[in-house]
Parts: structure tokens; C-alpha cells; sequence
């Protein structure tokens, strides 16, 4: 039996939680939103066409924030295209999935959705084949008052309120071949400085996020960044991270490790955003947006295969990762190292939320189910928030080679020594919760956390996600496969919590302060 202790203090703190660390991402990619969040007709649909079986598992999922429309599909879309009468719609053909796009669903069908969920909208402006005058006349539809062209056309369309969207991204991956329009990082950071001068002119209170390069394995990651904020760092408030895990080399001890990858890209982004505030002699600090994150790898290459479709379908079925019991341990990982770095990731976006890398899948008329992916960014957001304790982790290590196929290169990350245990701890008033992943694959951990200063709290629940079979999914016919267990082996003594992990799980356990006595009588 592996060994690992933890030590937490009271006074020992990351930073708090912001409540848009846990957000998620709706895009027009396969059956995302037609079929996904929207399908008229569907038994469980409302008058808006809003399938209501899906938005009882969002509602208990807890995503705080909601981006959208893209995305690879905002670099190509007209905003103007999707609102008005659904039926004057214009039908377009979509570039970046090789779909044709409807425009049944638009901006302000969105923002009525995100209201039901009760997630705040994250909206991103195109940067690819538009510019700044674009984004600040959305911006104007969609939060001025009244009495200007565009507020009064959104009134005129039925929503007399304003839609107070606070949180915006500038374009999308704008570095990335795969997107419409790529452009270089000074085109880029230009563009992105202009689009926000011009938004924030607008409505000052806007939080902006400009876009970091689309991911660590990309040539000329660091570069992009330091550019980008150069120009644009006065005007912004985020820059952005992407990260998929993956496990291509088909070795899950190192799948498991990737998520250690996230630590380090954080901790480089923040080291990069923050010499640009010391070149420029400002206090002022970039935060991070990790507005994509998940596991993703075996349908990566499906729409390379499909592009052009020659049939330009209608939502068709794209990307629909079928996650197991396996990708959940990696992907809690991921959760983990979010949290860990709560001082400077205050947005972080789960790509994405319904069908095409999702945690929730569909059927088309018929029923919607938890993926494996589910149960534990269910556990992050609910029990996630508060104050992230410094945990002083003392566990046996592992060596793992991680790898990152990009442009033809498998590129190599070299990890010498993985903890076995990765483990956030998470104050919320006087309760405490620990998540805790053990990576071992045989052996169960025994797990020993010393609380100092942090009271005499009693257990007051224990949860694990494992099944000895790493292949386990959840399927429309077996959607209960894989889901959360009580922990038993859990005991809390003289400030000591003792529990043992069972190999390759997942663990959440809740403390809570101890119940008063009654006074003597």
C-alpha cells in the first residue's frame, strides 16, 4: 500500500475561488445546440424549443459561466445572422465544422438559456473575418438601454431589457491554421487592442479576455503571448489558456500525469503576462481565462476527414468523445490543477457542454445521461468555492512521458517525478473539502492530512469515483455505469483524517464543523 501524507494550515492560502472558475462552453459544433440544449419537438421541450432533461442536468452540473458562440465557428460568424424573426433567417454554410448553420439559435435565444441554467453568458466577438466595429455594434444590441439603432433593433426583436453581458472574448485561437483568418501576433494583438479600446468606450465595465496562443505545443508559444499583451495590455483583463489532454501513446500512467502539464503552462503564462506589466512599470496584474479545458483525442481528427462535406449537413453528429472511467481520473486532475492556481485562473471554461466532447450526451428524441466527466466538475463547482488552502503534499512519485502530436511532430514531455497523490483543498466558511486523486494503478494509498489551525471538524460525507475497469462509460442504455460511491474508510481524530483510496479513484471528502452541544442545564 502506497503512503502519502498532507499538510494543511489555516493561514497557508492560494487564493479564493472566483464563481467563474467554473464555467462551460456551448458552441455551434455538431449537436451542440441543435440537439443538444435546443430541439423543438422534443418531449421535454418548452415553448423556446429548450429541452428541458437537459437543462435539469446543467442546473445540477452548477456551470457558473457559459461561453459562446465559438469557438473555431466565431472566426467566421455574423452576429447580425443569427437574430430577428427565426424564420428570416439566413442559412450559411459554416467553415469551420463543414456544417450548414441554420441561425435557429442565436444571441439572444442564448442569453434566455443562460438565464434558465442560471450560468452567466461569456460572449466571444469574431476576429477573424470581421474587426472591432463588429464586436462594439454587438455589444450595443446586446447592453445598451435604448434609443440608439441597435439597442432599439434588439427591443424590436422582443427583449426590451438589455442583456448586461459583462464578460467578453476577443476572437478566438487566432494564432491556430485551422482558423478562418489566422493572423500573426502583432496583427492580432493590434486588432484585439482596437476591438477592446473601442468596446470598453462603450460600456466601461466590460471584462475582457484576449487570446493566448492555442496551446503549449504551439511553435511559437510564449512569443504570442508576450506580443499580444504588449499591445493590448492596458485595455484587457485575461489572457487565455487551451489544453486538452490526451492519451495517444496509449499509457495511462502518463495520461494521469498530464494534468501537471496544465500546472506548468499556468505558472509560464503567468510568469509571461506578468513581465509584460514589468516592461510597461505597472502594477496592474493579467488574469488567466482557461476558457478551454478537457480530454479530448480520439475523434481530434474527424473533421479533418469530413472537410469540405459534400453534403453540408445540418448538425451533424461531430466529435462525440465517449468518456470512460479512465478520462474521468485524468480530467479531475485537470479540475485539481484549476484550483490550485485560484489565485490567477479566475475564468475557466469546460469545452464543451452537450454531445461533442461533452459531459452530457443526448439522443435526438429521446433521453440525456452523465457522461463519466460529469460527476466530478459536478463536485468541483458545488463544493469547489472558497478559500484554496497551500497544501504540503508528501507522496511516492512516478516517472512519465507525456505525449503532444502537433503538425506531424509528437512532441515529448518529460515529467520525472509525478506524485502519485494530487490533491486541492478548499475552505468554505468553518467546512472544508478535500479532492484527491490517486494515481496509482494497483496499489490503494493511505492517506494521512494534518489540519493545523483549522478547528476539530468532524466528516460529514465521503465520495469516490473508481471501477476496476478503467474502459467503464456510461451509454444511453447503461447511463448509471460509472457514478459516485460512499468512501468508507474515512476517520477524522485529534486533527488527523485518515482515509484510504482505493487504486486509479477519484475522492471528495466534506468536513464540516462539529455540531454545538446543548448548554448544561
Amino acid at each position: 500500500m502506497r503512503r502519502a501524507s498532507v499538510l494543511l494550515r489555516h493561514d497557508e492560502v492560494v487564493g479564493e475561488t472566483d464563481p467563474r472558475l467554473f464555467g462551460a462552453f456551448v458552441e455551434h459544433l455538431g449537436r451542440c445546440v441543435y440537439g443538444g440544449i435546443f430541439e423543438p419537438g422534443h418531449p421535454t421541450a418548452d415553448g423556446n424549443g429548450f429541452r428541458g432533461d437537459v437543462l435539469a442536468l446543467v442546473r445540477e452540473l452548477q456551470p457558473t459561466v457559459m461561453r459562446y458562440p465559438g469557438g473555431n465557428f466565431v472566426s467566421g460568424y455574423n452576429w447580425e445572422d443569427g437574430v430577428g424573426p427565426p424564420t428570416e433567417r439566413p442559412r450559411r454554410l459554416d467553415l469551420a465544422w463543414a456544417s450548414t448553420e441554420t441561425n435557429r439559435f442565436g444571441t439572444n435565444e442564448f442569453i434566455d438559456w443562460c438565464r434558465l441554467a442560471g450560468a452567466e453568458p461569456m460572449l466571444a466577438v469574431n476576429l477573424g473575418t470581421r474587426r472591432g466595429d463588429a464586436a462594439r455594434n454587438l455589444l450595443e444590441y446586446c447592453n445598451h438601454p435604448g434609443g440608439t439603432a441597435w439597442s432599439d433593433l434588439r427591443r424590436r426583436h422582443g427583449w426590451e431589457q438589455p442583456h448586461g453581458v459583462n464578460l467578453w472574448c476577443l476572437g478566438n485561437e487566432m494564432d491556430a491554421p485551422w482558423q478562418m483568418e489566422t493572423k500573426t501576433a502583432q496583427e492580432y494583438g493590434r486588432m484585439a487592442a482596437e476591438a477592446a479600446k473601442l468596446m470598453k468606450w462603450t460600456d466601461p465595465g466590460l471584462a475582457l479576455v484576449a487570446c493566448g496562443s492555442s496551446g503549449h505545443n504551439m511553435p511559437w508559444f510564449g512569443e504570442w503571448e508576450a506580443t499580444v499583451l504588449e499591445h493590448c495590455f492596458e485595455h484587457v483583463d485575461f489572457i487565455s489558456l487551451h489544453n486538452y489532454l490526451n492519451n495517444y501513446g496509449r499509457d495511462t500512467p502518463a495520461f494521469l500525469a498530464a494534468p501537471d502539464l496544465m500546472d506548468s503552462l499556468i505558472d509560464e503564462v503567468v510568469a509571461i503576462a506578468d513581465a509584460v506589466a514589468a516592461r510597461k512599470q505597472s502594477g496592474k496584474r493579467i488574469m488567466l481565462s482557461f476558457d478551454e479545458w478537457n480530454v479530448w483525442y480520439r475523434t481530434r481528427g474527424q473533421i479533418d476527414a469530413v472537410r469540405p462535406h459534400p453534403a453540408w449537413p445540418v448538425a451533424p453528429a461531430l466529435l462525440e468523445e465517449v468518456y470512460t472511467m479512465e478520462d474521468a481520473l485524468a480530467f479531475a486532475g485537470a479540475g485539481i490543477s484549476l484550483l490550485n492556481h485560484a489565485d490567477r485562473v479566475k475564468v475557466a471554461c469546460l469545452a464543451q457542454l452537450v454531445n461533442a466532447i461533452a459531459p452530457i450526451m443526448t439522443q435526438t428524441g429521446g433521453p440525456a445521461w452523465r457522461q463519466t466527466i460529469f460527476h466530478p466538475f459536478a463536485q468541483l463547482s458545488r463544493f469547489g468555492r472558497g478559500r484554496v488552502l497551500r497544501a504540503q503534499v508528501d507522496s511516492p512519485t512516478y516517472a512519465a512521458v507525456c505525449h503532444d502530436p502537433m503538425f506531424g511532430v509528437d512532441l515529448r514531455f518529460a515529467l520525472p517525478a509525478v506524485p502519485y497523490l494530487k490533491l486541492a483543498a478548499v475552505q468554505d466558511g468553518g467546512s472544508l473539502t478535500l479532492f484527491a486523486l490517486n494515481r496509482d494503478l494497483e496499489q490503494p494509498m493511505a492517506l494521512e492530512v494534518s489540519l493545523e489551525g483549522l478547528g476539530s471538524p468532524v466528516i460529514a460525507g465521503a465520495q469516490q469515483l473508481c471501477d476496476p475497469d478503467l474502459d467503464a462509460a456510461n451509454t444511453r442504455d447503461e447511463p448509471e455505469r460509472v457514478k459516485p460511491q460512499p468512501l468508507r474508510d474515512v476517520v477524522m481524530s485529534a486533527g488527523r483524517l485518515r482515509a484510504t483510496l482505493a487504486p486509479a479513484s477519484w475522492n471528495m471528502i466534506r468536513l464540516s464543523p462539529p455540531p454545538e452541544r446543548p448548554p448544561a442545564t
